[in-house]
């Protein structure tokens, strides 16, 4: 499968069947965004929470693709108010299918207000991914969060050999914690992102590289626009 960064907390992952999965799509005001790539096809719109950075144009891609879009009840709930259709309303320890990807929703720590017009409404909780795939391969998409002792449970009970972690500080975990998570989760691969987007992101991978050496896990740094094979 190809994997796309596209800035922040925002990925695109091309399936050899076809099937294309946009995570948290945040690319309207998005620094951090590739500048002048263009998304052509959604089939699965997963969002992990509902802060403006990780929903932003969940609404614009689903009413413009028509996708299966996998949230939290109460994320879903609200998306369908805004005119998303096709929703697929989930919760944590729960599996559904969607296309030829088994998807489970995990914890994550984090808030999951939604602003919408001036308030700050209940969006139910932050979640992450485990996302098995037609070749048995796993990964996991921590989405917006700190470490927490039950990543051990993900990797007892899924074993993602690629995982996806926030490390840019401040409002997620930093380094240091992700370096913890890194060795609880045992995955061979980790992709860093949720960094280096604001100032108060001071996260990086270097540091994250610095921490897990020895430890057996690849920190994988991508550079947004550019695919990579997986």
């Amino acid at each position: 499968m190809q994997i796309t960064w596209l800035g922040h907390g925002t990925f695109q992952f091309e399936l050899p069947s076809g099937q294309v999965i946009v995570m948290d799509p945040w690319i309207d005001g998005n620094p951090a965004y590739p500048k002048g790539y263009e998304i052509t096809q959604v089939d699965t719109l997963c969002i992990t929470h509902g802060h403006f950075d990780h929903i932003h144009d969940a609404v614009s891609l689903a009413k413009r693709f028509t996708p299966e879009v996998v949230g939290i009840f109460e994320t879903c709930q609200w998306l369908e108010t805004k005119g998303v259709g096709n929703v697929r309303a989930m919760n944590k320890g729960g599996t559904q299918k969607v296309g030829g990807v088994e998807i489970t929703m995990t914890h994550a720590v984090h808030s999951c207000g939604i602003l919408d017009e001036g308030k700050i409404i209940y969006g139910g909780e932050a979640a992450g991914y485990v996302m098995r795939f037609e070749d048995g391969r796993t990964l996991y998409f921590a989405g917006d969060t700190n470490v927490f002792s039950d990543m051990q449970l993900i990797e007892q009970l899924y074993h993602p050999e690629l995982a996806f972690l926030p490390i840019g500080d401040h409002f997620t975990m930093a380094p240091r914690e992700a370096a913890l998570a890194c060795r609880l989760l045992q995955a061979k691969r980790v992709i860093p992102m949720h960094f280096g987007t604001f100032p108060l992101l001071t996260g990086r991978p270097e540091e994250l590289q610095r921490l897990t050496a020895g430890s057996g896990t690849e920190i994988w740094s991508l550079q947004p626009g550019v695919p990579v094979t997986w």
